[in-house]
This record gives C-alpha cells, structure tokens and sequence, in this order.
C-alpha cells in the first residue's frame, strides 16, 4: 500500500498525543518516532495551524488540539443510540437523584457519550466523550459481560479494590451476568460507586450500557438493590423501544 510519508507521520504523532496521559515535547516525539526534531518540528506546527495540536502554555510541549472536541462532538451526535436514551437518562436521574450516563465500546475502553448530572450539590461530575477503563468501572464491565467484547490485556490497580487478576474478572463477569447488572464499588476512583445495566438492539445484541454514578455516602448499601433495579428497569425500557423501532448495531 503506498502512503503518504509526511501524512503517514502526522498522523503517528497525533497517535502519541492521544496515548499520552499528558502533554509531550518534540524531543520526546523524535524520539518515540525515530525522526529528527526539526521534521517532527514542522509536523507539529502544521498540526498546530490546523487545530488538530496546541501548546501546553507555560511549557515548550504540545497536546491534542480543539478540533478534536469539535469533532469529538460531531461524531457524538451522530450517535443515534444516544438521542434515544436521553429521555432515559432524564428519568433515570431524576428517579434516583444521581448522574446518569450512556456508554459504547470504543477503543479498547467504555466511550461516555452522553451524561446528565444531578441538582445535588455533593455528585460525580463525569463529562461526554471521556474514555474509561473496562475492568474497574460499572459500563466497562457491563460491556464486558454482555456483549462482545475482548477482556483487557492489562488490568492495572486503580484503588485497593480493583480486580487485577484475571481469573477473578472472569469469575466476576459471570455473577454480573447471573444479577443482570454491573457494580462498580470504588474500583476506578475511591468513594464512587456506579451501576450500569446493558441495552440491547433487536437482534438481542447488547449494544450499548446505561447507568448511574454516585458518591458512596449516598450510594449506601441499603439503597443498592433499590438503585439497580431502576437502572435494570432503565435499559430494558430502552432495549424495548430500540426493538420496536427495529433498531441493529451496524458494525463500524
């Protein structure tokens, strides 16, 4: 297959900003990519011109660009998946007092495509287009356990109650599939718990997830049961109007 070189480059560089937990120097990047810094250089500031990369202000590094919000975005409501769920996620936020959310597999991790936040004053703040780990969350794991999706390769420790072995996740896998629902019980960050529930298109596919987050002093153990039933009720109230419209997942 013939490529275009400088393109080809371009486009390696933005994959490290996009891999990258922070922001990266052209030394770094000529490096990782084996090029010299005033090629890398050059690449950059054209990334730069376009949007597509920006300085990290105060350093000499450089990060993602606002066009990918924008294109973020754009992709987001293209979704139809999420323009069907929103009234959904209204109730579901509303029933329960927590934030509510939806969320697709997506490279290699849950991709949040829509959020509504609750009222209260003490609640999680998540944010549309954030992509999360799938071991350690509640729609990661609900991906996982209902629908086809690979297990992780790594299964870093996020909180002291992380599942980081992998015949435990297959164990624990198998008992959200038995309740229905998933728990993330302050395993991606302390004092969070969320549930999520899986959706369905009408070829009985799991699709999809919805779920709720929440601090633990309200998220208690005796509101637990409660809380899932609702989020299970959520997704099949969804999973049914998706089917009645003859909604399928199309393979992307």
């Amino acid at each position: 297959m013939s490529e275009i070189q400088s393109l080809a480059r371009g486009l390696k560089i933005l994959d490290k900003f996009a891999q990258s937990a922070g922001s990266l120097s052209i030394t770094q990047l000529a490096q990782e990519l084996e090029l010299d810094k005033s090629t890398v250089s050059r690449l950059v500031q054209t990334l730069v011109h376009y949007e597509y990369a920006q300085p990290d202000p105060g350093t000499r590094r450089y990060m993602l660009g606002r066009k990918f919000t924008r294109l973020s975005w754009q992709l987001l409501n293209r979704t139809p998946i999420r323009d069907q769920a929103k009234p959904f996620l209204y109730s579901l936020m509303h029933a329960t007092g927590e934030c509510a959310h939806t969320a697709v597999y997506s490279e290699k991790q849950a991709l949040v495509i829509d959020d509504v936040e609750a009222p209260a004053s003490l609640r999680v703040v998540g944010g549309i287009g954030r992509l999360i780990p799938l071991h350690c969350t509640a729609v990661g794991k609900c991906l996982l356990a209902f629908s086809n999706v690979p297990l992780p390769a790594d299964l870093p420790g996020r909180t002291h109650n992380t599942i980081t072995a992998l015949d435990r996740l297959h164990s624990h896998l198998d008992a959200i599939r038995q309740a229905g629902y998933a728990l993330d019980d302050e395993e991606n960050d302390y004092g969070v718990r969320c549930i999520a529930a899986p959706i369905y298109d009408h070829t009985g596919q799991a699709i999809a997830c919805i779920g709720i987050s929440g601090p633990t002093v309200r998220m208690t153990d005796d509101r637990l049961a409660a809380l899932a039933s609702q989020v299970i009720e959520a997704a099949r109230a969804l999973s049914r109007q998706l089917q009645d419209m003859g909604y399928e997942q199309k393979e992307a």
